[in-house]
Order: C-alpha cells, then structure tokens, then sequence
C-alpha cells in the first residue's frame, strides 16, 4: 500500500506564504499604529502577536509531507518539511518482519506516529514520524497497512 499527501505541497506552500504575508502585514500595521496613529493603545501588539502564533502552530504541528509504502517485502517511510532548511527530512527503511509494534498519538492538532522495530544492537528501537497534515482517512489506512504487517509478524512467530 502507498500512502502520500506529497499533492498537497503547493497548498502547504501557499499556507507558507500567506502565513509570511500576514505577519509582515502585521508588522507594518504595527509599525504604522506606533509611530503614525496611536489608535489601538496596548492592543496593537496583538498585530504581531496573533500572526506569530499562527506560525508556531503551523509548524508545531509537524513535517508537512509524509510518504508511506507497504509493497514489496520493505516497509518506507519518509517525513518532510515543505521548507528544506527547518527541520532534516526523515526517511527509513526497513524489512517488514522487524516491524514489532506501532502506535497513533492523537493530541488536538497534533498526530505522531510511533514505529517499534526489532534491532540487533539495543534490541529494539522506536521510529517517530509527524502525520498531523493526514487526513482522517489516510490515518485509518496506515492503522490497517500497519496492523496487517504486525498481525502476519505475530503468526509467523507463532
């Protein structure tokens, strides 16, 4: 099975931009209300504030990209930030049957995906990966692709 929201680069992109524009109007306003106006007071500080927490939250939020794939007798998954330079992109793979355990940590806007697999060194080690930008529907998919994998691992050790 292949899963990837890689098509919806170019709206994570204008998201990107607009969220850019948005704080640089903001700081214009600000800039503008400070020194020409004077109209808002105190409040004109919520001109930056609101956009940069926006932004915070734009990228607390995760890699944007994520690409899975199941076929073939390799597990690969690659999690990517739409800018290059913020955050190292991740991709690993791996056979199926060192896949141990995984888990979907769903917290408000927030979704991490925990792989447990098998090592020869420490015995097993845990793969994290950002899915906050997957929809409902692609989570459920990689919940059944993963379960599937982890369902065979156990019946071949059986």
């Amino acid at each position: 099975m292949r899963l990837s929201n890689r098509k919806k680069t170019s709206v994570y992109s204008f998201i990107n931009s607009l969220l850019a524009m948005f704080l640089i109007g903001g700081v214009g306003a600000f800039i503008l209300e400070e020194y020409k106006f004077d109209v808002l007071g105190k409040e004109s500080l919520l001109l930056i504030i609101v956009p940069v927490f926006i932004i915070i939250l734009f990228y607390i939020s995760g890699r944007q990209v994520f690409e899975y794939d199941s076929d073939g007798e390799a597990l690969h998954f690659r999690n990517r930030n739409i800018i290059p330079f913020l955050q190292k992109p991740l991709s690993d793979e791996f056979p199926k049957y060192k896949l141990l355990k995984f888990e979907i940590i769903n917290l408000f806007i927030i979704k991490r995906l925990y792989i447990t697999i098998s090592s020869k060194n420490s015995g097993s080690t845990i793969l994290k990966y950002e899915i906050s930008y997957l929809t409902r529907k692609e989570v459920d998919d990689l919940r059944f692709s993963l379960h599937k994998v982890v369902k065979t691992n156990n019946e071949k050790k059986s």
